[in-house]
């Protein structure tokens, strides 16, 4: 895998792109999953969930890295309206940015949330969410190069971070609390193989950034490799929670992997309130996510509307996104909003690339539209 880009370099290599999905991936999902998979699953039984979820996802990005790699520096509007026609293309575009819009809202809701049950109690969650969006407009309205230089700087961090929490969680872990193993029926595995797949969206920015990479060619492995990176932690958080908290007691745990942050014990009690140390560096990766969002939301509409200006997308997606972020009222709402977005990324994020793909091969499609 080649080096990372240079100073002052406007493309990226294949492994600025493995950065990029993985930091694209991990967000708010892998804080509930564990409880998700409980609740659908016996046993430790998610485990298969998240495997057949995974290996789902590895073939859809590379996939979706293949067709980007056709179109090596056009856009995705460009290359979508060579393959199936300008209207269709100017549908599915303008829902993609739908759908990356409202994600970036779910996103600053949710750590706004969970921020508020573990950081900063007394803080109406309207003003956490405001600090968070602004901060995120103001990481999205620069470069798009500028913006995968911090996946690259913050990613090792929570990374690190996360397999400090999962080795200090060992002591505490029971692997009675796994057995038995192979109980859970093959309808509930698929079921909980669905609510994974909502966790691990995210690998599709592979088409929007691939047009950035010096080698395109390198994007499928690139790509598979940084969904394979992902899975692989949200395995290990999964198996360590059950082996922790136990499968009855995980089901009541609202966010599993906080509280193996609250549980893990540091020798000589340097630590008190390790939580808040893993949370605050977990909001950096959160912060991609919702930035990348942002700028995916962004950068589309400036291919439909070429007279807009990024920083005026900016402005005005800004208190769209914000509105949006601050519809729900309560719990059930809120979780009626992340159902809206988990459907809205298995149409636009990976029905729709994979039905381009098929498209583009049949009819042989290359960039500029010759055949």
């Amino acid at each position: 895998m080649k080096r990372s880009f240079k100073l002052g370099e406007e493309s990226i290599g294949s492994l600025d792109l493995t950065i990029t999905i993985s930091s694209m991936m991990i967000g708010v999902g892998i804080l509930t999953l564990p409880k998700t998979l409980a609740r659908v699953t016996m046993s430790s039984d998610g485990w298969m969930s998240i495997v057949l979820a995974g290996t789902m996802a590895i073939v859809c990005a590379w996939i979706m890295a293949k067709l980007a790699g056709r179109f090596h520096g056009e856009g995705y509007f460009a290359y979508a309206s060579s393959i199936i026609t300008k209207p269709v293309a100017l549908l599915w575009t303008t829902g993609m940015s739908v759908y990356y819009i409202v994600f970036c809202a779910f996103e600053i809701r949710a750590i706004a949330n969970i921020s508020k049950q573990y950081l900063f109690e007394r803080t109406p969650v309207e003003i956490i969410a405001l600090t968070f969006l602004l901060v995120t407009v103001y990481a999205a309205a620069g470069s798009r190069i500028g913006l995968i230089r911090l996946n690259t700087l913050f990613l090792p961090l929570v990374m690190s971070i996360s397999v400090f929490v999962l080795l200090f969680s060992i002591p505490l872990f029971h692997y009675s609390d796994l057995k038995p193993f192979f109980i859970t029926d093959w309808h509930k595995v698929l079921g909980g193989a669905k609510e994974t797949v909502f966790s691990v969206l995210g690998f599709e920015v592979v088409l929007f950034y691939t047009s950035l990479m010096k080698r395109p060619e390198d994007a499928p492995k690139a790509a598979m490799l940084g969904v394979a990176l992902t899975v692989l932690l949200y395995l290990t958080v999964y198996i360590i929670a059950v082996g922790v908290f136990s499968h009855q007691a995980l089901k009541e745990v609202t966010y599993p992997a906080i509280e193996l942050a609250k549980e893990m014990q540091v020798p000589g009690e340097f630590f008190e309130r390790f939580e808040s140390i893993f949370f605050t560096i977990w909001i950096m990766t959160i912060f991609n996510t919702s930035a990348m969002a942002l700028d995916v939301a962004v950068n589309n509409l400036s291919h439909l509307f070429r007279k807009m200006k990024r920083m005026q997308g900016m402005f005005l997606l800004s208190p769209v996104v914000y509105l949006i972020c601050m519809f729900p009222e309560n719990g059930i709402e809120f979780n009626m909003l992340g159902t809206l977005v988990n459907y809205g990324g298995i149409i636009f994020v990976i029905l729709i690339p994979c039905l381009m793909y098929g498209v583009a091969v049949i009819r042989r499609r290359k960039p500029h539209g010759n055949t």
